[in-house]
């Protein structure tokens, strides 16, 4: 697993790019063992930019009992994450569908959006605790 490319992409998605490192910490624990499937895909983000150095750059602050994510880390993230050129070209042909078969239903969304509510809420209690230590 790509730690700085895990760093990147956990910050990139809290609502305003900052977590404390308590979420940080339990975010990565999870991906960590989530199995192969995320330690591939960050060695290949990351193989797109080779001399990654999150802080150096500018792509993630230090700030009080966290870390967020810049406009630069953003960016960079989304370059990153781009198609290259040839496969937008085949994404962008529309898909000739052989007849008779259907579209596979999309994965239930009710569940998946009580869950993210779920650690929204707990991650803005974080925050929250953590801005009011910092004061």
């Amino acid at each position: 697993m790509n730690f700085q490319v895990t760093v990147l992409k956990i910050l990139v998605s809290y609502s305003d790019g900052f977590a404390v490192m308590a979420d940080l910490k339990r975010d990565m624990a999870i991906l960590a063992t989530s199995g192969r499937d995320w330690t591939e895909r960050t060695k290949r983000l990351g193989a797109r930019v080779p001399e990654l150095d999150i802080f150096s750059q500018g792509l993630v602050e230090r700030l009080n009992g966290g870390w967020r994510i810049t406009e630069k880390g953003r960016s960079l993230l989304e370059l990153m994450e781009a198609r290259p050129a040839e496969t937008m070209a085949e994404s962008a042909a529309p898909a000739v569908e052989p007849p008779g078969s259907s579209p596979a239903a999309p994965p239930p969304l009710a569940a998946r959006r009580f869950g993210r509510s779920q650690r929204l809420q707990r991650r803005r209690a974080a925050r929250e605790r953590a801005r009011a230590k910092a004061c």
